[in-house]
């Protein structure tokens, strides 16, 4: 193996869990700090929250939706060039043709927006008792999928919800993707139960690794994100400590773990297959 292989094969990956507040100014320069200061502990790929620069709920999304490109994406795109960084910039209400959506923008170390994740699977659930949330009463739905190329490996990018759906993880791994990321915010009641546990399933069914930054817990927020930030191998999780941690991705260690267990050669696609109706990125 060569040296630049070698050097390839290995990156450090950060996950940043910020604080959000109701002014979208401070979201934005606390958020471009922790990106230069996760820069600074040596990684090449920065993994923002789910709705990191508003409140997270349906009041909050008419009021700070913004167009693409816009104000925040501007942050995003100079802290990416910036710092040289592949930044994955969680998500943010985004206004379109009338429409609102929950969205991801992946900007590379130039600076440039290599795509924009349209959450597809809506949050709305109802769990009496405990927690009512519809999404669908006021945005909109993305409709196809979303991977990026870096030096190290593809990555495939899904938004909280979208971790529930197996599907869409087989997929991203049967396209190459070694790596999944789900900015997401779950709350005081799925947090504890599934957070965790979604997280491994689908770093375990597929054999990659998965990485997830939610919002810090506020318990005085309408909404009050779980947190655990965490990245997961498939074998083991690590689980993140609060703001920014950072941890190395070895894929070499998915190598070694696809041939030790080989699912993917022992699928029955001539019994069951998983196959997309969109591609590209929203």
């Amino acid at each position: 193996m060569s040296t630049l292989t070698k050097a390839m094969s290995k990156f450090r990956l950060a996950v940043v869990q910020l604080q959000v507040s109701s002014v979208k100014a401070d979201n934005l320069s606390r958020a471009r700090r922790l990106v230069k200061e996760a820069a600074g502990q040596g990684s090449k790929v920065v993994l923002l929250p789910e709705c990191f620069n508003s409140p997270y709920g349906t009041g909050f999304f008419s009021t700070y939706a913004e167009r693409i490109p816009g104000e925040s994406t501007q942050v995003l795109s100079e802290a990416a060039k910036e710092n040289k960084v592949y930044l994955v910039g969680g998500s943010i209400p985004e206004e379109d043709g009338g429409k609102l959506y929950n969205s991801c923008t992946v900007f590379g170390p130039d600076g440039e927006l290599l795509l924009k994740h349209r959450k597809i699977h809506l949050f709305d659930i109802d769990v009496p008792g405990k927690i009512r949330f519809q999404e669908s009463e006021t945005l909109s739905p993305g409709n196809s999928l979303s991977m990026f190329e870096t030096p190290f490996c593809k990555v495939g990018v899904g938004i909280c919800y979208d971790m529930r759906f197996a599907e869409l993880a087989q997929l991203y791994s049967r396209k190459g993707c070694q790596l999944l990321v789900y900015p997401g915010a779950f709350n005081m009641t799925t947090g504890p139960a599934h957070w965790e546990l979604l997280q491994r399933g689908r770093a375990l069914d597929n054999q990659v690794y998965v990485a997830t930054a939610s919002p810090a817990r506020d318990e005085t927020a309408s909404y009050v994100a779980w947190g655990h930030s965490t990245v997961v191998n498939p074998w083991y999780s690590k689980s993140m400590l609060p703001v920014v941690s950072s941890d190395q991705l070895i894929l070499c260690y998915l190598a070694d773990i696809r041939q030790q267990i080989p699912i993917t050669a022992q699928r029955r696609d001539d019994i069951y297959t998983v196959t997309s109706v969109q591609e590209g990125s929203s």
